[in-house]
C-alpha cells in the first residue's frame, strides 16, 4: 500500500531518516544540506585561514603525532611476529583509529579546508585526541572502543585504494552489560556539506556530549569519503564501514543483529538512502530516505533531454526509481517537507509504482508548509514508525522475492541471485518462491540466475518459465543459465580457459573500476607520438589529484596492491580477483599496455588505431576503454569519466560519460591540458565485444 500522510498523528508503518537530536545526541543534519542548484552553486564557504600562532601549534602537534605513530607502527611490525592473526589484525585496526586523526590534520592544511570559524580549533582537537589515542595504543589499550553512551570515531583501511576512511559510531548506554545481546544497527548517511573535511567530521563526533538514556540501538555514522552521494567509492565506503565494525568476516562477538539493520539519511543522504535501499533491499530491515533525488533528469537544471545512448543507458545505474519495485522485499518510510523541491524524491517512486499491483509497506511523510528541513518532532515520529519494522527485522527466509535490476552489479536480494542480464541497462526481472527445496520462478530479460543458501548437493526441483529442471547445487548456490532458449543447470565458474567472456561479474562501465581495488600504472617512458603521450601524462596527473581531494585517498600505483575480501555484509557476488588495472599511455611507453594489447578488441600500433572497425589516426588519437582481463578490469587512459568541475556542481552529475569504450582527441589548454573531444563512444555487447552494425 502506499500511502502519504500529512498530519501529524497519522502513520502506516515505516522508517525514516535522521534521528531527532532528543533520540540520538546528534546535532541536526539538515541546515547545510543539499537542495536543487544550478551547477556552481555548491563551493565551499570562503577559506578562514588560522592566525599563525595556532597554525605553528598545529604543525609542531602533528610533526609529535606523526613521531609516534611511527614508533607505534615499528612496535607492531616487531611485536607481531609472534602473535597470532587474530590479534595482528586487532593491532592493525587499532593504529588505523590513530592515524586517522594524523590524515584529518594534515588533509585540513595541505588542501587549506578552513571552512569555518572553529577549523583551526577542529584540527588542534583533532591533534590532541591522536595524541591522547596514540598514548594509550603504546599502552596496548584502546579504551575508545568500548565507550558506550558517546560518539567514537573509528577507521578502517579501504580495499579500494588503501586509504585510511573514518566513521562514527555510538553506543547505547548499556551496551556491553549482556555480552551476548545482538543490538539493531542504525546506518546513517549524512547530507551535503561543501564544508566537510575529515577534521570536522571527528571534531563534530568524537564528543563529550552524552547520548539519550534511552537510546536503544548502536548508530553508524558514514563519512562517505565526502559528497559523493554515496556512489562509486563512497558507495563501497558504506559498506567497508559497517564490515568494520562488525568484523570481516563476521565475528562471532559482532554485538550487531544483522537481520536489523536500518538504512536512513536526510537530504544527500536521502539520496544515498534511496539507491543503495532499493539497489541492495535484502540487506536492510527498512530504509529511511529523507527528500534527496532518485532521478537525473528533471533534477539536474539545464541536463539535455536527450543524452548520448550510452549515457542514457548508464543512468540506469543510479537512478533510483528504476528500482522502485524493489520495494516489494524492503519496507519504505519518506519524509518530505511540503514545500521541498526534493520531495520530487519521493513522488517519483510513487508514480512508478502507481500501477504496480503487488503488496507493499510504503509510506510518505509530509510535513506540513516546510521547506528542506527535518525537524526534531518529525524525526520523532518517523523513529516510532520504523521501530515497528526494526524491532521485528527482515525475514531472512522470505517465501517470495519479485526483483528488479538493470547490471548484474546489484543482482542479490535474500536468497536470489541476478548474474547475467540479457540486456545489461535494459530492466530485468526476477519473482521467485520457494517451498523447502522446490523453487518457481518467472523471468524477464534475464540469462543467468543463483539460488544460494540451499543445502549442499541436495536436489531441487526448479520450475523456470514454465520449464521443470532437477537440479543440484554447488556449494551453496545453484545457478541456472539461458542457453538457446532453454534452461540448464550451470556452474559458477566465469574465467575459465576458453570459456567465452561475458557481462556478469564484471559489466563495465569505466566507472565501475573505482568502486573496488585498482591500481595505476603510468607510462614509464616517450610513448609513441608527443600529442598523445603528453595526454596520457597530463590524465594521469589530473586523476590522481581530484581522487585526492574528492575521493580523500591516494591513488594506489603499486601492481602488488592487496585486495582485501569483502565480507557478508556487501552486496557484491564476487570479489576474490585482483586490483583492477588502470593503465596510462600507449604500448611504446606502458608495458603493461603491451601486455594486455593482444586480449583487447582493438588494434593498436605507431601507425594504426582500429576501433569498432573503424580507423584513426594514433598520432592525434587515444583509446579509452574497460576490458575483463585475467579476472579483473583492465582501464585504458581513463579515471573517472566525469570531471572535477561535476565534482563540485550537484552529486546528480556523477553518471559515466563514455560508456565501455571511447575514441578521443587530445584538446589540451593552458587551464586544463587533459582536455578532449569525443570523437566516438559506446558500450560493449553482453559478451564484451562491439555490437554488431
Amino acid at each position: 500500500m502506499l500511502r502519504t500522510l500529512v498530519a501529524a498523528g497519522l502513520f502506516v508503518g515505516g522508517v525514516l531518516a535522521l534521528l531527532p537530536v532528543g533520540v540520538s545526541g546528534q546535532p541536526p543534519a539538515d541546515k547545510k544540506t543539499e537542495k536543487k542548484q544550478p551547477a556552481g552553486q555548491y563551493d565551499p564557504p570562503k577559506a578562514m585561514k588560522p592566525d599563525d600562532a595556532t597554525l605553528k601549534q598545529i604543525a609542531e602537534k602533528t610533526d609529535k603525532l606523526r613521531k609516534a605513530i611511527t614508533k607505534l607502527k615499528a612496535w607492531d611490525e616487531e611485536e607481531s611476529l609472534q602473535k597470532e592473526l587474530k590479534t595482528m589484525d586487532v593491532t592493525e585496526s587499532v593504529l588505523l583509529e590513530v592515524e586517522i586523526y594524523l590524515k584529518a590534520a594534515e588533509n585540513i592544511v595541505r588542501f587549506e579546508e578552513w571552512y569555518a570559524k572553529d577549523s583551526g580549533k577542529w584540527a588542534t582537537t583533532t591533534l590532541d585526541r591522536g595524541l591522547e589515542r596514540a598514548k594509550q595504543a603504546a599502552d596496548g589499550k584502546s579504551p575508545w572502543r568500548d565507550t558506550p553512551g558517546r560518539w567514537v570515531v573509528r577507521a578502517y583501511r579501504s580495499r579500494v585504494d588503501g586509504s585510511i576512511q573514518p566513521y562514527a559510531v555510538l553506543l547505547p548506554h548499556d551496551f556491553g552489560k549482556d555480552p551476548k545481546k545482538k543490538w539493531r544497527l542504525d546506518v546513517v548517511l549524512h547530507g551535503r556539506d561543501a564544508s566537510l573535511t575529515e577534521a570536522k567530521f571527528i571534531a563534530t563526533h568524537d564528543t563529550s556530549k552524552a547520548a539519550p538514556k534511552d537510546l536503544g540501538y548502536i548508530q553508524l555514522e558514514v563519512y562517505g569519503r565526502g559528497n559523493n552521494a554515496y556512489r562509486w567509492a563512497g558507495e563501497t565506503d558504506v559498506f567497508e564501514a559497517i564490515n568494520a565494525f562488525c568484523g570481516i568476516p563476521l565475528a562471532s562477538n559482532c554485538p550487531v543483529d544483522t537481520g536489523r539493520i536500518v538504512l536512513r539519511g536526510f537530504s544527500m543522504g536521502g539520496a544515498g538512502t534511496w539507491h543503495l535501499g532499493l539497489h541492495n533491499p535484502g540487506m536492510f530491515c527498512v530504509m529511511g530516505p529523507g527528500a534527496g533525488f532518485t532521478t537525473t533528469h528533471g533534477y539536474i537544471g539545464n541536463l539535455p533531454k536527450q543524452l548520448p545512448d550510452y549515457q542514457e543507458k548508464c543512468l540506469h545505474i543510479y537512478d533510483a526509481v528504476d528500482y522502485a519495485e524493489n520495494a516489494f522485499n524492503i519496507p519504505v518510510v519518506a519524509y518530505s517537507g511540503e514545500k521541498d523541491p526534493q520531495k520530487a524524491a519521493t513522488d517519483n517512486v510513487e508514480r512508478q509504482l502507481k500501477e504496480f499491483k503487488e503488496p507493499l509497506r510504503f509510506t510518505h511523510l509530509v510535513a506540513p508548509g516546510l521547506q528542506h528541513q527535518m525537524p526534531g518532532e518529525w524525526q520523532q515520529k518517523a523513529e516510532v514508525e520504523y521501530r515497528k519494522y526494526a524491532d521485528k527485522g527482515r525475514d531472512l527466509n522470505p517465501k517470495r522475492i519479485r526483483f528488479v535490476t538493470y547490471t548484474p552489479q546489484y543482482g542479490r536480494c535474500g536468497w536470489l541471485d541476478v548474474l547475467a542480464l540479457e540486456q545489461t541497462y535494459e530492466k530485468g526481472v526476477v519473482d521467485a518462491t520457494r517451498d523447502g527445496t522446490d523453487f518457481t520462478l518467472l523471468t524477464t530479460n534475464i540469462r543467468e540466475v543463483g539460488i544460494r543458501d540451499v543445502p549442499m548437493a541436495k536436489n531441487m526441483t526448479i520450475t523456470i518459465d514454465g520449464q521443470k529442471i532437477t537440479a543440484r547445487s554447488e556449494g551453496a548456490l545453484c545457478v541456472l543459465a539461458k542457453e538457446r532458449g532453454k534452461w540448464i543447470n550451470s556452474t559458477t565458474v566465469h574465467f575459465q580457459p576458453g570459456r567465452k567472456l561475458q557481462k556478469k561479474y564484471l559489466t563495465g562501465p569505466i566507472d565501475d573500476a573505482f568502486r573496488s581495488s585498482f591500481t595505476v600504472i603510468k607510462p614509464a617512458r616517450p610513448g609513441w607520438h608527443p600529442g598523445t603521450n603528453a595526454h596520457a601524462v597530463a590524465a594521469v596527473d589530473q586523476f590522481t589529484r581530484v581522487w585526492d581531494r574528492y575521493f580523500r585517498g591516494t591513488v594506489p600505483s603499486d601492481p602488488n596492491f592487496p585486495v582485501t575480501p569483502r565480507g557478508i555484509v556487501l552486496p557484491t557476488l564476487d570479489d576474490s580477483r585482483q586490483s583492477n588495472l588502470v593503465l596510462f599511455g600507449d604500448p611504446a611507453s606502458n608495458s603493461e599496455i603491451a601486455e594486455v594489447l593482444p586480449k583487447l578488441p582493438i588494434t593498436w600500433t605507431k601507425d594504426k588505431l582500429v576501433v569498432n572497425g573503424v580507423e584513426y589516426d594514433p598520432k592525434t588519437h587515444l583509446p579509452v576503454l574497460i576490458y575483463p582481463y585475467k579476472e579483473r578490469y583492465v582501464v585504458l587512459n581513463s579515471g573517472h569519466t566525469f570531471k572535477e568541475a561535476d565534482l563540485k556542481g550537484t552529486n546528480a552529475l556523477l553518471y559515466p560519460r563514455l560508456g565501455d569504450w571511447a575514441v578521443i582527441k587530445p584538446t589540451p589548454t593552458a587551464n586544463d591540458p587533459a582536455a578532449y573531444e569525443v570523437i566516438a563512444a559506446g558500450l560493449f555487447d553482453e559478451y564484451w565485444q562491439f555490437p554488431k552494425k
